[in-house]
């Protein structure tokens, strides 16, 4: 199983946006150096997050990476240009050479639509007709198309072309079971975001996702599976609650989410809760508790999150890669390897 981290790049108050960006690489070349596999950025239009341009932050971190592979986490398709999308991103596969990933989704927060003139009405809407355009330009460097929501393109060229091909698109979800079906149905990858409740609730998404895989024909071995959660590995009840519960009540005072205090806190960090913080040992065993439930390639760990310290984040990615990484690789691999076994006899 892959294993890697994903970033919004918070942007607590006290911290300038030089500094913020200055940690930021930092994280991403220790993820290198540590031997992880992804390091994937987000992207925001609010004042508490430092990165409304993902291409950008992940353009620095492949030039001063070597091997990691680099994602936006997400990109929010509905208010972006696919063509300009594309084109940023076989930039970064091109500068990193050929580790470059899109992640693309709806994102979860709505200010984008405004800034860049487009309707929330047409939500959904927008999704489709980028994404479909968007693996359009990925399949053919000259593309013909038209939709609803941009001008039409009739044999345009789109330059560059990236090193892979075809350039990684995965599909991010947070719980829609059609945004689900639609990745299946296009033989996407899918990223699903855990944010909280009890990690078996999420069972049917991911069964529904391999169900609709298999029925329209892909190869069951095919379908790929991606799963985000809080993590973090030390002092959780020190280090890192005070910061988690701090952006989680405040986003859930926007939504109208009741407040979280170390109780719902403690709950999460339970043997079946969504967090994956404690000790080394814990952590790992929440991973791999999830890769009982779910069976899937790749894990993403959101560490960097809110008024955490650098260093604490710094601290605990070292445990995650030195400690928890060797120790879950491990055991999947010894998994994957008893299903062959008992797969042939």
């Amino acid at each position: 199983m892959e294993l890697g981290l994903a970033t919004f790049a918070d942007l607590p108050a006290g911290t300038s946006p030089q500094q913020r960006m200055k940690d930021l690489l930092a994280e991403a070349k220790l993820a290198d150096e540590l031997g992880l596999d992804v390091f994937a950025i987000g992207e925001h239009h609010r004042p508490d997050y430092l990165i409304s341009s993902p291409t950008v932050a992940l353009g620095a971190a492949a030039a001063i990476t070597d091997q990691i592979r680099l994602s936006s986490a997400v990109t929010v398709l509905s208010s972006e240009d696919p063509v300009r999308v594309f084109q940023q991103f076989a930039e970064i596969d091109l500068i990193s050479g050929g580790r470059a990933e899109i992640m693309a989704g709806r994102g979860s927060f709505i200010e984008s639509f405004p800034l860049f003139g487009k309707d929330l009405d047409d939500y959904d809407d927008l999704y489709l007709e980028n994404l479909e355009l968007l693996l359009a330009l990925r399949d053919s460097e000259v593309v013909t198309w038209s939709g609803k929501h941009r001008a039409p393109l009739e044999n345009a060229g789109v330059w560059p072309r990236p090193a892979q091909d075809p350039l990684p698109v995965w599909v991010a979800v947070g719980g829609s079971p059609q945004s689900v079906v639609r990745a299946a149905s296009l033989g996407l990858p899918l990223t699903i975001a855990i944010i909280g409740g009890e990690l078996e609730r999420f069972v049917p998404l991911v069964e529904l996702y391999r169900e609709a895989w298999e029925a329209v024909g892909h190869d069951p071995a095919d379908a790929t599976i991606a799963i985000n959660t809080h993590t973090y590995v030390g002092d959780a009840d020190r280090e890192f609650a005070p910061g988690y519960l701090e952006v989680m009540n405040r986003i859930g005072r926007e939504r109208g989410w009741g407040p979280s205090g170390m109780a719902q806190f403690h709950a999460l960090t339970s043997p079946g809760g969504a967090l994956a913080a404690g000790s080394s040992e814990e952590v790992a065993e929440k991973i791999l508790y999830g890769h009982e439930l779910f069976g899937h390639q790749r894990y993403l760990g959101h560490m960097s999150l809110g008024s955490v310290a650098h260093a604490d984040v710094l601290k605990s990615m070292e445990k995650f890669g030195t400690e928890v990484a060797p120790v879950v690789r491990a055991e999947v691999a010894r998994r994957e390897a008893a299903t062959t076994t008992t797969t042939a006899a």
